[in-house]
Formats: C-alpha cells, structure tokens, sequence
C-alpha cells in the first residue's frame, strides 16, 4: 500500500441508519466533504502556534466498535460520581448503556442523542453546532459532525431549575477506538441546570475523544457545566466548547484535564445578551510528557457583560502547557467587564509553560484585563512546610492544593466539586 494512501479515520466514511432524519444526514455528509478538503493545520497555523496538531493521531485511530457485554459491565462497575444527582448516562464506545432520568422535573427534556434527533430534530436544527470554529480546530470539528452518534440533549423550559446535576460518563475501550461525544444544554427564561461530562478508558490502551459541548442559556437562567477529561496515558482529547449567553444569562463552564497524552481544548463563550455572565475556568495537572493545549476565546457582542477565565496549570516532569487566550469587545459593547488569567507552576526543571493572552477592544467605556504567571513552587514555602516535618512529596501535594483552590471556590458547586477534587487528588497522588 502506498504511504500516501489515507488509512484510519482519514479514510473511513460514516454511515447513517435509514432512521436518521434526511437534514442530519446532508449535515453528516457535508461535514465528511469538508473534513476531507480541509488541512491539517500546520506548524504556521497561529491558532496551533507552540503545539502541533499531528499530535492527534487520526491515521492511527478507528470509529470505537461496539462494545462486549464484558466491556458494559466493567463501565457500569467502574462508574462512579455523584451521590445525588437528577440524571445519569452511561456510554461505552458512543453506545448507551446506562439511563437514569426517571427523577427529573415534569417538562425537562433529558434524552440520548439519537432520540433527540427523531423526538427534538428543530432544537437540534437551531442549536446544534451553529457557530463557526475559529479557534484552529473546524478539520476536527467536522470530523465529529460526521461521525458523532452519542451525547446527550437536555433541554429545561422556561422557569424550571433542577436542584441536582445531570451526570454523563463517556467510556472508550479498545486499542486506538475513537469516540465523537456531544452534549446539547439548552435552558428557557430563568431555567437552571447543573452538567458534569466525564471522559475516561475502560483500559490503559490508548484511545481518541473528539468531543463538542453547546451550551445555550435563555434569558436570566443559570448553566453549570463541568467536563472532566481522565483518559489513559497515552490516549488523545479533544475538547471544543461553545458558550452562548443570552439578557442576564450566567454560564459557568469548568475544564478538568487530567489525562491523555495530548489534550486540547478550545473554549468559545459569546455573551450577546445585556447583562450576559460568562466564567470559563480550568485546571490541569500534566505529568510526564504530556501535553496541555488551551485556547479560549470571549466575545462581547453586547453591552453591560461580564466574562471572567482563571486557567490553573501545575506541571510535573517534562510536560507542557499551552495556552492563548483573547478578549474581544464588538463596537457597540460598551461598558463591558472582561478578565483573563493563566497561571502556571511549574514542579521541575524541565517542565514548560507558554501563555499568550491577549485584548482586542473596539467600544469605549470598558474595563478588560489580562494576565499570566509561570514560576516554580516557592523555597520558603517548601521550607516553612518541611521545617514542620511534611516531607517534601507531602508539603508539594499541600502547596498544589493550594494553588488550585481558587479555581474550585469559583466552581462552588458543592454537589459537584467533591467528586472533581477526589479526582485530582488521586492525580496529585501519582504525580509527586
């Protein structure tokens, strides 16, 4: 076979079961059509500046096959999180296999992606993957569209607000098996939701997620979202997110990377709504060689916003962190209130960060900030810990903890912080 010839997911076209309604699947086959027009972006793509997107390995990978019922017992086995919650989906390999919605409010919609495209196909048609993918990623992006059958749509009509979070794990099992998971939130006026998406392997092989959160909120409601990314060692992640906030709509988005050999994440929030909150936060830990690739963007259409990005990287070993990040302000944005800031720790010598904020103001009468830090933990603070009898591994874990704690306060969401700091612990475990 010749080296040129495509192979893996360059080479494998989706199909559609005759039950997919006929505007999805043009979408579907458009997407396929432009995925394999498009290039990869190359080393002088700014949008990939610093990193390299061959790191995402689509020769390598294949679409996930179907699950055993081994595989599906060992998931539901290994799933655990939240003690109480309103919902929980179960996916192993893009297939359901666990559906718990019984508890929710009267009115809410809280379906499988491939029954909201028989069921709800006119929000899918509005809302699905509307916005341009300016960030470096539209190869990927529609590689998804094109083969994405799993995910979750909910959507929370006007005036409703679920107390507990709905809770959504994505299992990939099997040698270089790619998933495509998509998460839909939609909320009415003065509705209020609570999601947590988890990404992770059944097993130390190394795998693909290609995953794509929509998060839409009405006016005056309220989204918590949280996506937390513990895939094996040498898998890959990619993670693209679209934020739009309506009139005096507040939406907190929370990345959690803690796995994969490389994970990106591309963040896009627009706030094109008066009085529009959004706050984009993240924390990560790479250890080893791994590879943390961030990229975020918030956009002020409308006047009166608030945005606010507090990213947290604590580095080990040899990884590294990439982020960039911009503030942009329309015209007629004025009196916009816009903050962005990445901080790095670095825990050895060979461990590297670059951040690249950046502001692009185009209206008067705003206030917009950004800032970045990289430095390592502290002398005199390992000094004042071990001259106490902490050893050194013990006072590095305590000094991290405290490091991130300023992004989990931001969370604030109790329900779901508990198991998200679990997580990260057992992380801090292994890296020191």
């Amino acid at each position: 076979m010749p080296s040129d010839t495509p192979t893996g997911l360059l080479a494998i076209s989706p199909t559609r079961s005759t039950n997919t309604p006929e505007w999805f699947t043009a979408r579907s086959t458009a997407a396929w059509t432009e995925f394999q027009s498009l290039p990869l972006p190359g080393v002088k793509d700014e949008n990939w500046r610093y990193s390299n997107a061959k790191n995402i390995e689509l020769a390598d990978h294949s679409p996930a096959a179907e699950p055993s019922a081994a595989n599906i017992q060992a998931a539901l086995a290994a799933t655990e999180g939240l003690k109480e919650r309103s919902a929980r989906f179960v996916f192993v390999n893009d297939v359901l296999v666990e559906s718990q919605t019984d508890t929710l409010p009267a009115g809410v919609v809280c379906v499988n992606f491939a029954e909201a495209l028989k069921t709800h196909g006119d929000v899918l048609k509005q809302h699905f993957m509307q916005r341009e993918m300016t960030l470096g990623s539209a190869k990927f992006a529609a590689l998804h569209l094109a083969h994405v059958r799993a995910g979750s749509v909910i959507i929370v009509p006007k005036g409703i607000a679920i107390e507990k979070p709905i809770e959504i794990f994505h299992w990939v099992v099997g040698d270089h098996a790619a998933i495509f998971p998509h998460t839909l939130v939609v909320t009415g006026d003065n509705a209020e939701v609570s999601v947590v998406d988890h990404y992770r392997s059944l097993d130390g092989e190394g795998g693909l997620s290609i995953a794509v959160a929509d998060l839409v909120g009405g006016t005056g409601s309220r989204i918590t979202y949280a996506a937390c990314q513990e895939l094996a060692d040498d898998a890959q992640a990619l993670h693209l997110s679209s934020i739009v906030a309506g009139r005096d709509a507040s939406i907190k988005s929370f990345q959690v990377q803690l796995g994969a050999s490389f994970s990106r994440s591309e963040s896009v929030s627009d706030l094109i709504g008066t009085g529009a909150r959004s706050d984009m936060l993240s924390v990560s830990l790479p250890i080893g060689e791994q590879v943390i690739d961030q990229r975020t963007l918030q956009n002020h259409k409308a006047p009166h916003a608030t945005s606010d990005l507090l990213y947290k990287n604590a580095l080990y070993g040899k990884s590294r962190s990439i982020f960039s990040g911009l503030i942009t302000v329309d015209k007629e944005a004025h009196f916009t209130d816009a903050y962005q800031t990445c901080r790095n720790l670095l825990n050895s010598d060979e461990a590297e960060a670059t951040s690249l904020p950046g502001l692009e103001i185009n209206a008067d009468q705003v206030k917009c900030s950004h800032g970045a830090t990289s430095g390592p933990i502290s002398d005199e603070e390992l000094f004042y810990l071990k001259a106490r009898g902490i050893s050194d591994s013990e006072s590095r874990k305590l000094i991290i903890e405290g490091f991130l704690a300023g992004v989990l306060e931001r969370f604030g969401n109790s329900e779901v912080l508990d198991t998200l700091v679990a997580r990260i612990d057992e992380k801090l475990e292994r890296a020191v």
